[in-house]
C-alpha cells in the first residue's frame, strides 16, 4: 500500500485520506490507519491533508545474516517504498554483515540500480560490512555490468575477478551484458555447454531451447537504450538445482503485447478492463504459449521453454513491473502457479528458471 500512496501523493501536493482512498481503491479506515503507522513517510497538516514528507536519499537495508531470495529482496524494497517512483535525487543500498543475495535476487538488483541511474538517480551500494558478498559480487560480474556511474563501498575493484577467472568455475556463469542488437548465440552456447557440463546431457535440448527463447525474446521485444543480461549458478540444499536468470529493463510483457490485443488475440482484449488483467495475460503467455504482437505463427510467448519445463521437475518465475508469477512444474503438468502482486516498481522483464538435477 505505501508505494501505491506515495505514487498518489507525488501528483497531488496534498489530500486527504479519503481522497488518497478514492485513488487507490481502498477505503478511508483502512487508509488513515496505514498512514498514522507510517508518519516517517507521510505528514499531516493541520487541516488533516497529507503529504510526502521531502526527503533527498532513500535509504533501502537489506536483510543481515541470511540467505536473501528474491522475496527477501522485494521485501526490502517494499519496507522503503520505490525507488524508481521516488522524490528522493539519491538511492542507498546497504548490505549489513552476513547478508548473502542469492542469483535471482542479484539480477533483480543489479537491474534496478542500472534503472536508477539511467533516469538521474545517484546509486550508492554499500558492501563495508558485508565483504563477502562484495567478494561475490565481483567473482559473479555483478559489479561488472553495474552502471559506471553506481558509487560502490568502501570502492571499486581495480581488476574485475570475473574477467580474471572468467570460465574457470564449476558452479557459476558469470553475467553476461545481452545487446537487444545482437543474435547473443554465444551466450546461448556458453548457458547451455554449462548447464550440461553441470547435470546431465539429456537436459541438452531442453535448456538450449530455454534460452534461446528467452534471450532472443530481449532482441525482439525489449526496445531499451539498456542491456540486459544473463547468469547461471548451481546450489546444493536439500536438492541439488542449477539456477539462470535472464533480465532486461525493456517494455515487459505486457506493454509489448497490449496494442496487439484487439486485433490478434480479442478473446483476451474483451478482459482488458478486469481487475488483475495484467497478471491474466502474463500467466497465459506463460502457461499456453502462441501469444504475439505479431498474431499466430510469429513470436509464440513462451511455448517452447513452457513444453521443455513440463518434462522435468521445474520452477519458473517471471517479474514484471509491479508483480510476479511463480509456476512449479511436477510430473509433466503444472502444479502451483503463485501470483505476487503491488510489488516495487522494476522496469523490463526479470525471469529466474529453477532446474531441478537430482
Amino acid at each position: 500500500m505505501k508505494h501505491k500512496i506515495m505514487a498518489v501523493l507525488r501528483g497531488n501536493a496534498s489530500l486527504k485520506a479519503k481522497e488518497i482512498a478514492r485513488e487507490i481503491k481502498s477505503d478511508r479506515k483502512t487508509v488513515n490507519s496505514f498512514l498514522h503507522k507510517n508518519l516517517d513517510v507521510f505528514q499531516k497538516s493541520d487541516d488533516f491533508r497529507w503529504k510526502l514528507i521531502d526527503s533527498s536519499v532513500m535509504r533501502i537495508e537489506f536483510n543481515g545474516n541470511q540467505w536473501v531470495n528474491s522475496d527477501g529482496f522485494e521485501s526490502s524494497l517494499l519496507l522503503s517504498g520505490s525507488p524508481l517512483d521516488s522524490s528522493c535525487d539519491e538511492v542507498l543500498f546497504v548490505l549489513p554483515q552476513d547478508c548473502k543475495i542469492l542469483l535471482d535476487a542479484a539480477a533483480r538488483f543489479l537491474a534496478l540500480s542500472n534503472q536508477l541511474c539511467h533516469i538521474g538517480k545517484l546509486v550508492t551500494i554499500d558492501f563495508s560490512d558485508c565483504m563477502s558478498t562484495f567478494t561475490y559480487f565481483d567473482r559473479i560480474g555483478f559489479i561488472d555490468q553495474l552502471d559506471v556511474r553506481v558509487v560502490v563501498l568502501p570502492k571499486r575493484p581495480a581488476v574485475s575477478k570475473a574477467e580474471i577467472y572468467k570460465g574457470n568455475s564449476d558452479t557459476v556463469v558469470e553475467f553476461a551484458a545481452i545487446n537487444p542488437e545482437l543474435n547473443n548465440k554465444t551466450i546461448v552456447n556458453q548457458l547451455t555447454n554449462q548447464f550440461v557440463e553441470l547435470s546431465d546431457r539429456r537436459f541438452e535440448a531442453a535448456v538450449f531451447t530455454v534460452f534461446s527463447e528467452f534471450v532472443g525474446n530481449i532482441s525482439e521485444h525489449s526496445q531499451t537504450p539498456l542491456k540486459g543480461f544473463a547468469a547461471l549458478q548451481i546450489y546444493g540444499g536439500k536438492r541439488k538445482h542449477i539456477q539462470t536468470v535472464v533480465s532486461d529493463s525493456g517494455l515487459g510483457i505486457v506493454k509489448t503485447l497490449m496494442p496487439a490485443l484487439q486485433s490478434h488475440h480479442p478473446d483476451l482484449y474483451r478482459l482488458a478492463g478486469n481487475n488483475g488483467f495484467h497478471q491474466t495475460l502474463v500467466t497465459e503467455v506463460l502457461t499456453k504459449g502462441e501469444i504475439s504482437r505479431f498474431g499466430a505463427g510469429r513470436g509464440l510467448g513462451y511455448k517452447s521453454s513452457r513444453e521443455h519445463a513440463s518434462k522435468f521437475d521445474a520452477l519458473l518465475s517471471l517479474r514484471q513491473s509491479d508483480f510476479s508469477i511463480a509456476i512449479d512444474y511436477k510430473n509433466g503438468q503444472i502444479a502451483n502457479v503463485e501470483t505476487k502482486v503491488d510489488l516495487s516498481r522494476i522496469d523490463g522483464t526479470h525471469i529466474c528458471f529453477d532446474f531441478f538435477v537430482d
